[in-house]
């Protein structure tokens, strides 16, 4: 059985998770928590498996994944039905795309060792540390809000009537933004868009509620 090391409010774990469950996929959930005992990503046992100690981690066999996008990339090339990829090679780049500028351009400086850095060694006041993440989430938000609100392509999902890598980036994301009080309210493309991924079983089973007993 597959097996994911991930924590259950890492937004990059939560895109894997639901990339897992549209595919129909069995796999056994290990848990990492970035939080407790200093962080347990930090722990020996965990850096043999990624260096890096960064979560979400597949494990396929004696097979070892890091990085959501290139895991769902190994799902899909390994289980291609149901696919995560518009048909069309021209959405298919877009939908690409539309996941990177979350994947690179947005989450990579709000995630939880940037904000810790900002606070523990830069001495950010809170204030100051909501600032940039509310900064950097309005930057990526407001250019996918964009995109998409003129794309001929956009269905219920961001790219047609079928989920993709588009929507699987876009749920966690905005998860993040509204745990952080962010207003996204002028994002009201993205927000349908959420909104209806929530009502999907396999958008649901991943939430990050379910994954805790804290």
């Amino acid at each position: 059985m597959l097996k994911l090391y991930n924590y259950y409010r890492s937004s990059a774990s939560f895109r894997v998770r639901i990339a897992l469950n549209l595919k129909g996929l069995l796999y056994e959930e290990i848990p990492v928590h970035l939080v407790q005992n200093g962080g347990e990503q930090h722990a020996p046992e965990f850096q043999a498996i990624n260096p890096q100690a960064l979560v979400p981690v597949l494990r396929d066999g004696d097979k070892m994944i890091s990085q959501s996008l290139a895991i769902i990339e190994y799902l899909e090339d390994m289980h291609p039905a149901p696919s995560l990829l518009p048909m069309d090679i021209y959405q298919k780049a877009l939908a690409r795309s539309f996941a990177l500028i979350i994947a690179t351009d947005t989450h990579p400086l709000n995630n939880l060792r940037v904000l810790k850095y900002l606070t523990h060694e830069l001495g950010l006041s809170e204030e100051k540390k909501n600032q940039w993440y509310q900064h950097w989430i309005e930057k990526g938000l407001s250019a996918l809000e964009k995109n998409l609100s003129a794309s001929k392509y956009i269905g219920q999902y961001c790219f047609g009537n079928q989920p993709t890598i588009a929507d699987i980036f876009l749920v966690p994301q905005l998860f993040n933004a509204r745990r952080f009080g962010c207003d996204i309210s002028a994002y009201p493309t993205l927000i349908r868009i959420d909104a209806h991924c929530q009502e999907q079983l396999a958008f649901q089973a991943a939430w990050p509620e379910e994954k805790t007993t804290a």
